[in-house]
């Protein structure tokens, strides 16, 4: 979407219109305080509840998995490119004939160039998310929104010839900025169906299990290459984890395909 065909959300528009009510009504009827606090506070409790709710799109577009598809889901690895993960979960895709989104990290891009092209020679999308993966970025205003954002897009656009199209969210918490700076720089946010939980559970069979169950067509998948934890011998208990639920999908008649820009 561009910029210019943007528009505020309904549910921030409701927003907007409750807390210029509640100016009017303190101006008309200051005695009714404790109403129209009581109104804000609510609302602004559900706004904070939609910034921590990945899933949400109370405050904006958010593609939370695949449409109109049959027999495909979504692998999607974060916070890459690692240069000794990334290459082993690329050659594992490969093999299966299987094709991801890596939302990557523009520092650790810029930092592993050939790596990031490789993962687009390959035939996957290496999307937006964000250049210095900042815990705070749920908390930024637009401007600051917007540099990170954009720093990612031109250090991608540089390594893989193409600019990113999707963005996800660090830690997918968002605030209602988000929606606007993705329209200005004509990108998509992309949350997901499940999540293995790999970069805190050192269980490849546990992590595989969660993404495994109750799969359907249409789901994204959650997994990261660039901050995976570790299994007890030290190895990146994503890769297992990938096998198993490379087999799964086998088994299940499914195959993972990358997620669409269009729109």
């Amino acid at each position: 979407m561009s910029a210019e065909a943007w528009r505020l959300p309904p549910f921030l528009r409701v927003s907007v219109g409750l807390h210029a009510a509640g100016m009017a009504t303190l101006a008309l009827a200051p005695e009714r305080w404790p109403l129209v606090v009581g109104g804000l506070l609510l609302d602004h409790g559900l706004i904070g509840a939609a910034a921590l709710w990945p899933r949400s799109t109370l405050l904006g577009a958010n593609v939370t998995r695949l449409e109109g598809v049959s027999g495909e889901v979504a692998l999607t690895f974060d916070d890459g490119p690692h240069p000794d993960v990334t290459p082993a979960v690329l050659d594992r895709l490969d093999r299966r004939r299987a094709r991801a989104t890596f939302f990557c990290v523009g520092r650790k891009v810029a930092a592993h160039t050939d790596l990031a092209g490789e993962v687009h020679r390959r035939g996957h999308r290496v999307e937006n998310h964000t250049y210095g993966h900042p815990h705070g970025f749920g908390f930024y205003g637009p401007l600051a929104m917007e540099r990170e954002i954009r720093a990612a897009q031109d250090v991608i656009a540089a390594a893989t010839g193409r600019a990113p199209r999707l963005f996800r969210a660090p830690v997918g918490i968002r605030n209602p900025w988000l929606d606007c700076v993705l329209a200005r720089l004509d990108l998509r946010l992309v949350s997901w169906t499940r999540r293995g939980l790999d970069t805190v559970h050192g269980d490849a069979s546990g992590v595989a299990a969660r993404l495994l169950r109750g799969l359907a067509p249409g789901d994204i998948l959650l997994l990261h290459d660039g901050s995976s934890a570790r299994d007890a011998s030290g190895r990146a208990v994503t890769l297992d984890a990938l096998d198993r639920v490379l087999d799964g999908l086998e088994a299940a008649g499914l195959r993972s395909a990358p997620i669409a820009c269009e729109g």
